[in-house]
């Protein structure tokens, strides 16, 4: 995201638009992809309560909060793009509180990667993570990306 010293991340959390919806999609590779035809949109808070959710020294993975409101609302699958745009965006909107902080940190990208679109980036991620007892490790030459080593072992279980 740009410029979000800019930008009033509380109102875009409280802003629903117009969901949480089920869309029912018809195109035979996405369907293919995602198992199924009934997709899922949940809101942008719903995401920042299940990231409060998670303790100290647990993670989660965007993928896990997915499959979680897919199952929780009858849907085959919950839509990856927003998904990944609302944790962020749950990521900066407890940045810019002053109580009330969500854990951000624990919630990662696929395969344990960090989310370099946090506040503070993946440095400050690493960090808060290390601060809870997790090793960070170096992937890559070129594209360097990093990873909470054996993510799944901490990997916290959403009821």
């Amino acid at each position: 995201m740009a410029n979000e010293d800019k930008k009033d991340f509380n109102a875009m959390l409280n802003d629903s638009k117009d969901m949480p919806k089920i869309q029912i999609i018809t195109d035979e590779k996405s369907i293919e992809k995602y198992g199924g035809s009934k997709m899922y949109f949940a809101p942008p808070i719903d995401y920042d309560k299940v990231m409060k959710l998670i303790p100290c020294g647990k993670l989660i993975t965007v993928g896990k909060i997915r499959e979680y409101f897919a199952k929780k609302n009858n849907a085959d699958f919950t839509e990856p793009i927003t998904a990944g745009i609302f944790v962020s965006i749950a990521a900066w909107a407890s940045y810019q509180r002053t109580e009330d902080e969500t854990p951000y940190w624990r919630t990662l990208k696929a395969n344990g990667e960090l989310n370099s679109k946090y506040p503070g980036g993946i440095e400050a991620q690493k960090l808060k993570l290390e601060a809870e007892g997790h090793t960070i490790i170096q992937k890559g030459r070129t594209n360097i990306k990093y990873f909470v080593k054996n993510f799944e072992s901490s990997l916290y279980e959403i009821q």
